[in-house]
C-alpha cells in the first residue's frame, strides 16, 4: 500500500490567535511539509487545486515541480485536478512536462470541483459538471495515448492533426484516480477506463463510502478489468495526534469549532464517530485505519490530512513525524500480513512501464 498526506491549502485564522498566515508563508509550509513527508518515510504527497479564497492552491503543477526538485523519492500527486474548468489540452500538456521533471513521480486525482462560483469564471456551467468530467477526460485520455488526435467535442473547440507536447514519459501517460464524494457517475467513470477511483471520506459516514467503492469495484468486474476485488482503491482521511487521547481533543476542539468544514455542525465526537476523523494517540489513528479493510475490502493508497483549519505549522510536522515513524511502519505491516496475494499494488510509472513493455 501507499501511505501519503494531502492538503487542501486553505488559509484560514487560528482561531487560538486570530492570526492567518499569509500566502507567501502557506505555499511555503506546504512544501515544508512535503519535505518532512519523504524524510519520515510516507509514499505519497498530494495537493489540491482550487481557484478561489480561502485557498491558495490554484497552480497544483508549479508547487509540485518545485517540490519534485527538492525531492527524490516521494510520489507527487493532486489531490484534486479539475477535470471540468481546466482545458484537457492543458492538463495534458502541464502534467507531461511534471512527469519528465519528477522522473515519473507524479499521478492525478481528477476531481470535478464543488464550487459553483469558480465554473463561471472559466466559461463552464456547474450544471455541465458531469458531462464535462466526462467528455474533458475522454480527451485527455487520447491526448496522452495517441500522436495525432482529431476532436470535436460538446465543450470546447474541434482538434485537427493535434499533437500534445511533451509525450509522456516513456510513452506511459501518468495514473490517474477519479476522486468523487457523492457522485456515482464517477465511479462509473473509473470502472469503465479500469483507472483508480479515490475517494475522499473526511465528511461522510461509512455506510456511504462503502456503497461507493461497492459501485466502482462491480462496474471495474463488469467491464472486464479484473475481480471486483482487484479494482485500484483510495481512501482519505483526517487526523491529529498527540500522546494521549485528552490531549489531542483538547488541543483539537478550538480548530475543529471554527472549521468552515466542520463547525456548526455535529460535535467533535459525534463527528468522529460516524465518520473516520481520528482525534487521538497514534494507537487509535492505527486501528481506526485498520477498520477500512473490513469496511472497504484490500485498497491501495491511504492519504491523510493533517493541515488546514488553522493548525499551527509546528503541529502540522509533528502529526506528519508521527506518521511516518509510528503510526504507517504499523500499518504498512498488519496490512501486509492479511494482503492476498493476488491483490494488486498501487500503479506507480516503473509498473505500468514495465505493464506496457
Amino acid at each position: 500500500m501507499q501511505f501519503g498526506i494531502f492538503t487542501v491549502g486553505d488559509i484560514t485564522p487560528d482561531p487560538t490567535t486570530g492570526r492567518a498566515p499569509t500566502e507567501y508563508e502557506r505555499i511555503k509550509r506546504l512544501v515544508e511539509m512535503a519535505l518532512k513527508a519523504e524524510e519520515v518515510g510516507l509514499d505519497v504527497f498530494a495537493t489540491g487545486e482550487h481557484h478561489n479564497p480561502p485557498f491558495m492552491t490554484s497552480s497544483p503543477t508549479t508547487i509540485l515541480g518545485y517540490i519534485a526538485a527538492r525531492t527524490s523519492k516521494i510520489l507527487l500527486s493532486t489531490s484534486t485536478t479539475l477535470i471540468t474548468t481546466n482545458d484537457p489540452v492543458k492538463i495534458a500538456e502541464d502534467y507531461a512536462t511534471l512527469q519528465h521533471l519528477a522522473d515519473g513521480r507524479i499521478d492525478l486525482i481528477m476531481g470535478r470541483g464543488n464550487t459553483g462560483p469558480v465554473y463561471p469564471w472559466f466559461g463552464k456551467d456547474i450544471r455541465d459538471g458531469i458531462a464535462l468530467a466526462v467528455e474533458n477526460y475522454a480527451l485527455l485520455r487520447r491526448l496522452w495515448r495517441e500522436d495525432v488526435v482529431d476532436w470535436q467535442g460538446r465543450f470546447r473547440t474541434p482538434l485537427q492533426a493535434f499533437t500534445s507536447t511533451p509525450r509522456p514519459l516513456d510513452g506511459v501517460p501518468p495514473f490517474v484516480w477519479h476522486g468523487s464524494i457523492r457522485s456515482p457517475e464517477i465511479a462509473e467513470q473509473a470502472a469503465y477506463y479500469g483507472d483508480g477511483f479515490f475517494h475522499n471520506n473526511v465528511l461522510l459516514p461509512i455506510e456511504h463510502t462503502r456503497q461507493m467503492v461497492d459501485l466502482y469495484r462491480t462496474r471495474f468486474e463488469h467491464y472486464g478489468h479484473g475481480p471486483a476485488d482487484q479494482a485500484i482503491v483510495g481512501l482519505g482521511g483526517h487526523v491529529f495526534m498527540r500522546r494521549n487521547s485528552q490531549d489531542a481533543i483538547a488541543e483539537f476542539r478550538p480548530y475543529f469549532d471554527n472549521s468552515p468544514a466542520y463547525g456548526n455542525g455535529p460535535s467533535l465526537e459525534e463527528t468522529m464517530r460516524y465518520t473516520p476523523l481520528v482525534v487521538g494517540s497514534p494507537q487509535e489513528v492505527i486501528d481506526t485505519t485498520l477498520q477500512f479493510r473490513e469496511h472497504f475490502g484490500h485498497y491501495q493508497r491511504q492519504l491523510f490530512n493533517v493541515d488546514g483549519m488553522g493548525l499551527p505549522h509546528k503541529a502540522v510536522l509533528e502529526n506528519i513525524e508521527m506518521l511516518g515513524e509510528e503510526v504507517v511502519p504499523v500499518l504498512r505491516k498488519e496490512f501486509a500480513a492479511v494482503r492476498p496475494a493476488h491483490i494488486p499494488d498501487p500503479p506507480t510509472h516503473e509498473s505500468l512501464k514495465a505493464a506496457r513493455a
